[in-house]
């Protein structure tokens, strides 16, 4: 919301905007995630294991910092009133990055505490199916770019922070199920490299058709974001074209990156070796294997 200075008049878009909300959120999910390795870990896994590996601390530590310069002042602040294209980079963020780093800090026997084996196993492994998960992520994508429902959750009332902050949730547990096949801790949930690969690159197809509507639209989109006070002098039309810029382009990138980091860890590794034709060289023949052969065959005898 913005943030008033002492003239009424006048409003200072970098004025301190405290997100207490956000403060919470983030020290909860800390101290859960301390609470589940430290308490629960060391009775769910065998005995010397340890309850989660380096890779899972950095992936959460990496998560949580994405989700709080995200979700806090400046970022949110400049998103809600000012530039569309930083509101964009903010739900880049809430579904490209928190998501699958918050997967891979989740260890498999944590994530298996928490659905169990029953209706919650089975309920996760039907919205984690490919077709499911992909439908219902490009679902929320184009649900948020719906101008009706965008210029309402950015209005200063308290049920437009509701309908913000709902959106905002909608947007991480969406994407949680779309990187759940890839990344996501259960193995029996995964899908195989190669449809892995064409799952992430029909992923960054979808996006296709609201980034170009917001870069060739022409006046503006949204209400919300014609205000008077254009921030680094960009103008309403420039930031709609800089939001599809980083729908599409940041996204589409990001995405065929991976594609091609799968790629190269799993493919082209040993690529050459695999391929080449050449029978390989047979060792030199010592008289030792020769007298083996012979004590080792059968003697013909020939029948009177």
């Amino acid at each position: 919301m913005l943030a008033q200075t002492d003239n009424p008049f006048t409003v200072d878009p970098w004025a301190f905007v405290p997100h207490p909300e956000v403060w919470l959120l983030v020290s909860f999910l800390v101290g859960a995630y301390i609470y589940m390795v430290r308490v629960i870990g060391p009775t769910a896994v065998g005995p010397g294991e340890r309850p989660v590996t380096t890779r899972n601390v950095r992936a959460f530590t990496a998560a949580i910092a994405i989700l709080w310069v995200a979700s806090d002042w400046p970022v949110h602040d400049i998103s809600e009133d000012y530039l569309y294209w930083v509101h964009m980079f903010q739900h880049m963020a809430l579904s490209f990055f928190v998501p699958p780093l918050a997967l891979i800090a989740t260890p498999a026997w944590l994530m298996r505490t928490i659905i169990g084996t029953g209706l919650g196993y089975r309920t996760l492994k039907w919205f984690c199916h490919p077709v499911v998960a992909g439908v219902l992520f490009n679902g929320v994508a184009m649900l948020t770019h719906i101008p009706l429902l965008v210029n309402a959750s950015v209005g200063d009332g308290f049920w437009n922070g509701a309908l913000h902050y709902g959106l905002h949730v909608a947007v991480v547990v969406a994407s949680l199920l779309m990187w759940m096949p890839v990344v996501g801790p259960i193995n029996e949930f995964r899908i195989g490299v190669p449809g892995k690969m064409i799952y992430l690159f029909l992923q960054s197809v979808v996006p296709t058709v609201p980034a170009a509507w917001l870069t060739f639209a022409e006046g503006s989109v949204y209400d919300a974001y014609e205000t008077p006070i254009r921030l680094w002098g960009i103008s309403v039309t420039s930031d709609q074209q800089l939001a599809g810029a980083v729908m599409k382009l940041i996204g589409g990138m990001y995405l065929w990156a991976i594609v091609i980091y799968i790629f190269a860890t799993q493919f082209a590794k040993g690529f050459g070796t695999r391929q080449d034709l050449r029978r390989p060289p047979e060792p030199p023949l010592t008289t030792e294997d020769v007298e083996k052969a012979f004590a080792a065959s059968t003697p013909v005898v020939e029948d009177r």
